[in-house]
């Protein structure tokens, strides 16, 4: 060979073909879909699976410009694997066909007839824009799609605040800028909200927690408003499609492709601010739901790994929602793990709040591990290292962890306790000075093995009341969800003061704002870290619904006329520069 001839690589010459397609044996990992030399290489793992095509599609279009089968010669283990020359991976959307058998009563749902989302794709089509109705022609709706890694962070990097210093706002992407008040170029989406970045400098808090962003079905809730006739949404978005891909419907580009780059810019420029981004992850259950859900992806790629199953092959249901994550099997550990990763590394997210984190810690079979595996990963990982991990310590299944969640010294963890301590002392149970003391200390009785740090404090967030509907309803009023008033909690510690709801009585109102302030200044002031759900610092109502998760509307839609309507309110941004000035307020450790 001649010295001036350039060295050829052998990997990238194709070794086989399927119609006008050139492939070659793929790569097992990274799972999902990655760029090689001239191709794209898929990989997809089934432990059960007989065998696995991949479907093609052009961009947009109904029927698939080519299935193109795996050769037995391109599976590794449990692993299907094959690379892909030539493609327009700008113009591709891809999917895959599973064979196996179909016995539910053993765990195997397997079905060819559906094309399955890819688990590990990065971006998702076929909600593109938000609550666009699904063409009834299409039969694969959610489509995986191919991303470029090409994003310009421009030296941008996790913020990595100490842990003592955080103030945290608890947001819905949609609902904070929806509301015609909100008055940004694209309202209700990431572009949105970087609008209001300034707003939330002034009220002194350096981190959002995000509720969930992973890509989701809006439009799976077959309810409608009994009140109205309204048809209700799967608004919050607890029902993940897809661990690795942001909601194309929160995206202002998102009919373009382009959530992924429009998120990043977010993240990007909260950062600029001095604002740490976390995501409220929901890893303990699927949007597929139980026996009768639909199937988009781990029901049909592989229905008993991905899931807890009883004996006779029907889901348990620690999630309260028809299915249950079987977290603690090492391949699906692996998936929550290389999503937190790609998060932190290709999104620079600073920290991730766990949704009914206590599902993690069981078995397979549902029972509590004392040393879960996955959470000893996570808190372990080199990745991770550096980033915030907090826990929702319970779960639908009666694991109620709080004070006692394995933390392996980095986790911290959303503290029920301060919530419930603080909604009784305010409104005037008695018996409760030493539990309060405890909590404004930072809740050393729980605890004092780890630092005040450890105490997310909050006295309202998605779930339940907002602050001014704590001391306006003594009960929940949730007709409007569908369900005959029996969802949401019962438990909320509330009082009218008098009167449910709003009340014309100048003395009630009084009393209701004094609490109001009370309940802000005392978080603010106490040990640990606080937590202030979007719009109490201004007063915002849910008319005593305390759980809206399917309300596209002004129920959920942030009103930023409240700001001028209740000035006196926004007591946290006051509060806010006094806990700065006093490094007391912050501490570290445990008093003694």
């Amino acid at each position: 060979m001649s010295k001036s001839q350039p060295i050829q690589r052998i990997d990238i010459y194709p070794t086989h073909k399927h119609g006008d397609y050139l492939l070659r044996t793929g790569r097992p990992f990274p799972y999902g879909a990655s760029f090689v030399p001239g191709g794209v290489n898929f990989s997809i793992f089934s432990r059960h699976a007989t065998a696995c095509t991949l479907v093609l599609f052009e961009k947009g279009q109904t029927r698939p410009m080519a299935e193109i089968p795996f050769p037995d010669s391109f599976r590794i283990g449990h692993i299907f694997c094959m690379i892909v020359f030539g493609l327009d991976f700008e113009n591709v959307e891809y999917g895959y066909r599973m064979y196996g058998p179909y016995e539910p009563h053993k765990g195997h749902r397997f079905n060819p007839q559906k094309i399955l989302l890819d688990p590990y794709a990065k971006a998702v089509s076929g909600r593109d824009v938000w609550g666009q109705p699904a063409d009834e022609h299409n039969g694969y709706q959610l489509r995986s799609l191919l991303v470029y890694d090409d994003f310009d962070w421009t030296g941008d990097r996790p913020l990595e605040l100490p842990d003592e210093d955080i103030i945290i706002y608890e947001m819905h992407v949609r609902s904070f800028t929806r509301h015609s008040s909100a008055n940004v170029k694209h309202p209700g989406t990431f572009a949105g909200i970087r609008e209001k970045i300034p707003y939330l400098k002034e009220l002194g808090v350096n981190a959002v927690e995000l509720m969930p962003i992973h890509e989701f079905d809006e439009l799976e809730n077959p309810r409608v408003n009994p009140l109205t006739g309204e048809r209700l949404v799967n608004y919050w978005g607890y029902g993940t499609v897809g661990f690795f891909a942001p909601k194309a419907g929160y995206a202002a580009s998102g009919i373009y492709g382009m959530q992924v780059d429009e998120f990043k810019a977010l993240v990007k420029e909260f950062h600029r601010h001095g604002i740490e981004v976390f995501l409220d992850v929901v890893f303990n259950h699927t949007a597929e739901g139980g026996d009768k859900g639909p199937t988009y992806s781990f029901r049909g790629i592989d229905n008993k790994t991905y899931y807890m199953l009883k004996p006779d092959g029907s889901y348990y249901n620690f999630s309260g929602t028809g299915n249950t994550m079987n977290c603690n099997n090492p391949v699906v550990r692996g998936l929550v793990l290389e999503a937190l990763r790609y998060w932190a590394a290709e999104y620079h997210i600073d920290g991730f709040r766990f949704d009914l984190a206590s599902i993690l810690g069981r078995d397979t079979t549902g029972k509590p591990l004392a040393n879960p595996p996955l959470l000893e990963a996570m808190a372990y990982d080199p990745i991770l290292g550096k980033t915030k991990l907090i826990a929702e310590a319970w779960d639908a299944g009666g694991l109620y962890q709080v004070g006692s969640f394995p933390s392996y010294g980095r986790w911290s963890e959303w503290n029920g306790k301060y919530r419930d301590t603080l909604r009784r002392f305010l409104k005037g149970d008695t018996g409760l000075t030493w539990e309060m003391a405890q909590r404004i200390q930072g809740s050393p009785d729980l605890y004092a093995e780890r630092s005040p740090t450890a105490s997310i404090n909050f006295v309202t967030a998605h779930d339940g009341f907002t602050l001014a509907d704590l001391f306006a309803y003594s009960n929940k009023h949730n007709i409007a969800n569908g369900e005959n008033n029996r969802d949401g909690a019962n438990d909320n510690y509330s009082w009218n003061w008098g009167h449910e709801g709003p009340s014309l009585d100048p003395q009630i109102n009084a009393q209701r704002r004094r609490l109001v302030k009370n309940a802000m200044a005392t978080l603010m002031v106490s040990q640990g870290v606080p937590m202030i759900l979007m719009g109490d610092e201004i007063g915002r109502t849910k008319q005593g619904n305390n759980n809206t998760y399917c309300h596209d509307n002004e129920l959920n839609w942030l009103d930023w006329n409240l700001k001028e309507q209740n000035a006196d309110l926004p007591v946290c941004s006051t509060v806010h520069f006094f806990r700065k000035a006093h490094p007391i307020l912050r501490s570290k450790t445990h008093a003694s």
